[in-house]
């Protein structure tokens, strides 16, 4: 079970996100200000942070930036009134990882929530674990039931990308950009031929569905 941390001094409001958070089966701690958060984080694991940043004692940005300070890669979400540019800007700079503006959406959190710990349970790992199917990163392996495939270290990183991001759109340009980086020698039809070798490579896999988007590009849907 993952444990998440909400620091939020509005105390209803930190009610209700702790709440929500047990709906979805998380172990939920509550700390009202930035002090109280360092306090628990000495003898709790914590695997999120969600953080408002207007707070007394210690505030958002002073708390990321003491985390970040000593090595403490725990994801954070940060959450404000606050909806100027500069103060994202300064959020990020910080160092947290995502970013939601008040008054919450609930639903909107609870999945910028999963989504911030299955990327960081990847990037811990570097395995990706979908149904059945696990991508190895180290060893460009892809696992479907008891089945291994010694991957293309490009056809695997394509694949992993994908599978990283469910149901995200990704242009092309931006997957040539990202895999390929400054090689000349390759154009738009070199993503197509990989998607083409990786559906037909896991054309039995039930797990995933590699999707082309119209006018777009390519999606994973799992």
């Amino acid at each position: 079970m993952f444990s998440i941390l909400v620091v939020e001094d509005n105390s209803s409001l930190n009610r209700l996100i702790c709440a929500k958070l047990k709906m979805e089966t998380y172990q939920v701690f509550s700390a009202f200000d930035g002090q109280e958060a360092l306090d628990l984080l000495e003898h709790e694991h914590i695997d999120l942070i969600i953080s408002d940043v207007m707070m007394p004692n210690i505030d958002g940005y002073e708390l990321i930036k003491s985390l970040r300070s000593v090595g403490n890669t725990t994801p954070i979400l940060m959450i404000t009134a606050k909806d100027q540019i500069e103060d994202m800007e300064k959020g990020f700079n910080v160092g947290t990882d995502d970013y939601m503006v008040k008054p919450v959406n609930m639903t909107e959190m609870v999945l910028r929530v999963k989504a911030l710990l299955r990327r960081a349970k990847i990037a811990s790992e570097r395995k990706l674990n979908i149904g059945s199917t696990v991508l190895d990163y180290d060893a460009l392996t892809v696992c479907v039931n008891d089945t291994v495939y010694d991957m293309p270290p490009k056809e695997f990183y394509l694949l992993f990308k994908l599978l990283s991001n469910p149901n995200k759109i990704f242009t092309r340009l931006e997957l040539l950009d990202e895999i390929w980086g400054m090689d000349k020698e390759i154009d738009d039809r070199t993503i197509d031929s990989h998607i083409k070798k990786l559906r037909r490579k896991f054309e039995t896999c039930t797990d995933f569905e590699l999707m082309t988007v119209r006018g777009l590009g390519y999606k994973a849907k799992i």
